[in-house]
């Protein structure tokens, strides 16, 4: 029986009240004052939104691996996957990376947090540059990966996607590509900056190309042919592609607030919008009837990658990358229904 649209979200409503009356029993914990709480509330609300609107690329590109997934590891992703997503990135990424850039153990990352959140935001800062070369690295290789493909038929933009497509049939452009980016990136950044930028920049390649070699051989057995199809593999390559999704938010959320907590509850509450729209797009079909929102959402894809290249230089509002990829999805799905009417007329 097919659901209504607000009938996918249920779950995601239900965790948006449990989230924000956690934001409010946060609020009362750590300010004591009803203006306080309100502004803790307010904060949350406001991750989770600014979650959301990051996260509509993050939900086609799911949806449209989920679909080449057999059933029982569409249902491990959609269960286990959204754990991970949620626990996993929104809370002990965070404390992995200080625990690591401050020298402490997850212990003191944690007490770090909750009594010198200060100190806490001051050493993901400084860590970001890393995170930003590596994530921004994985997310241009998914980018490219599509444009570069060869067997591409369909182009919404034409002539340049079409020569890009043909571009692809060279061994190696896609990685060509990258590290030529990753090199000219490196040029804004100084002396031993620009030899860090590049070493993690070449992290988030190598990471890249062994989960699709573990993907070919984890899924092989089903004669699937890339990472992106199949069980294990695409298990795990969905859940690198949301770590690296994750990356720009979850650093973004500390110039809203210090709070490990508001972060993992707004960020947490915007995950569950991620899991209903997934889930929508797989059941409805919808990639098939508006072909061009998966180039849309790979365009947000390249802009974000850009966009985490050039953080530690110039510094992008999170609400900026969060509304270029909704405009750019946006434009693909006016110009999906624009194709079907035509066609229809036709």
């Amino acid at each position: 029986m097919d659901r209504s649209v607000a009938g996918y979200f249920t779950w995601a409503f239900a965790v948006t009240a449990l989230g924000l009356a956690l934001a409010v029993w946060v609020g009362c914990s750590f300010s004591g004052t009803v203006g306080g709480t309100a502004q803790i509330l307010f904060i949350a609300a406001v991750l989770a939104a600014l979650e959301i609107s990051l996260s509509f690329d993050n939900a086609i590109v799911n949806a449209n691996v989920l679909k080449r997934m057999s059933p029982v590891w569409q249902r491990r992703f959609l269960t286990w996957g959204i754990l991970i997503a949620v626990f996993g990135m929104r809370i002990v990424f965070p404390l992995a990376v200080v625990a690591i850039a401050a020298g402490t153990g997850p212990v003191g990352a944690l007490m770090l947090a909750v009594q010198q959140p200060d100190q806490y935001a001051r050493a993901m800062e400084e860590a970001y540059p890393d995170i930003a070369a590596f994530g921004g690295m994985f997310l241009l290789m998914v980018a490219l990966s599509f444009f570069l493909d060869p067997e591409k038929e369909i182009h919404w933009l034409g002539t340049p996607e079409a020569w890009l497509a043909r571009a692809g049939a060279m061994p190696g452009m896609s990685v060509a590509v990258a590290v030529a980016v990753l090199l000219g990136m490196s040029q804004a950044f100084p002396g031993d900056d620009a030899m860090r930028f590049v070493y993690m920049g070449v992290w988030g390649l190598f990471v890249y190309l062994i989960v699709h070699t573990l993907g070919a051989v984890l899924d092989g057995r089903n004669g699937t042919r890339t990472a992106a199809q199949g069980g294990l593999g695409a298990f795990l390559y969905l859940e690198v592609l949301d770590a690296s999704f994750s990356f720009d938010g979850v650093i973004g959320a500390f110039a809203l607030t210090q709070n490990l907590f508001v972060i993992a509850i707004g960020l947490g509450i915007g995950a569950m919008y991620v899991r209903s729209m997934t889930i929508m797009l797989v059941e409805k079909g919808t990639l098939a009837s508006y072909v061009y929102l998966e180039h849309g959402a790979y365009y947000a894809i390249l802009a974000l990658a850009g966009i985490m290249f050039l953080q530690p230089v110039v510094k992008v509002p999170e609400v900026v990358s969060g509304l270029l990829g909704v405009a750019l999805i946006g434009a693909a799905l006016l110009s999906s229904i624009h194709r079907n009417r035509q066609e229809a007329a036709a």
